[in-house]
């Protein structure tokens, strides 16, 4: 892999939440995202940082091609990528099985690619015959453990992370850290949504931390985090 082709540029990138007509009355735009660029190049490993509501999993949508800019512009190289998140991804009336086929044809995967990886992406969630039950009867843990196995197997050219290591028992996470880090030794891009510094220092090469919608710092673990940690401490949460 070229580890120095860019993958995805965001470029001022700017997301609003508008109210539906149904609640207008009661709701109120918000500004997610107000104004976000860095580049994703092939073979980096970056931890999206920041506080409850930063826009952290705005961004992994807006990159995932989920949510479109309302500002800005993001150039999407022809890069696949694959979000796993505990709120998106499944058709829940839909088995697990059927849903392995459903993401990996989103995915832009052959179903004969799919055919081969079947085996591996069921062993590796450890779901048995739940595999051949509806996703809504999956706790979510479990629908973690699917979405996580059917990325690690298709391999998408990026994956994106949204706090789904932190789900799951003790084992799991384990396993699945594991293959996280792995990937990253074969040069798979990830970008990781996280609350755990001490697993984004681990397994990430640069951090982009966001705050109030804006990237506030960007730059290698060293760089970002120590400062990171001391603007959470000096500036507690609001109850």
């Amino acid at each position: 892999m070229n580890t120095h082709r860019t993958l995805i540029s965001l470029d001022d990138v700017g997301v609003d939440y508008k109210p539906s007509r149904a609640i207008f009355r009661r709701g109120t735009a918000y500004t997610a995202l107000k104004s976000v660029s860095f580049d994703v190049l092939a073979g980096d490993s970056i931890g999206i940082i920041g506080r409850n509501g930063a826009g952290k999993s705005t961004l992994l949508k807006v990159i995932s091609g989920i949510i479109t800019p309302d500002r800005g512009k993001l150039t999407n190289n022809n890069a696949s990528t694959s979000l796993l998140s505990l709120q998106t991804g499944f058709d829940p009336a839909l088995p697990g099985r059927k849903n392995i086929y459903l993401s990996g044809l989103l995915l832009g995967f052959s179903k004969n690619h799919i055919d081969q990886q079947l085996e591996n992406i069921i062993d590796f969630s450890e779901l048995g015959n739940f595999i051949d039950r509806p996703v809504q009867t999956y706790s979510s843990g479990m629908r973690a453990r699917l979405g996580f196995s059917i990325a690690s197997q298709l391999k998408p050219d990026i994956l994106l992370v949204d706090e789904v290591l932190a789900v799951g028992d003790h084992e799991f996470r384990q396993k699945s850290s594991q293959a996280m880090k792995e990937k990253i030794r074969s040069d798979q891009t990830v970008i990781l949504v996280s609350h755990n510094a001490a697993l984004v220092k681990a397994l990430c090469n640069k951090i982009v931390w966001i705050e109030n919608g804006t990237v506030k710092a960007k730059g290698t673990p060293e760089q970002v985090l120590e400062n990171y940690e001391q603007y959470i401490t000096q500036n507690p949460p609001k109850m």
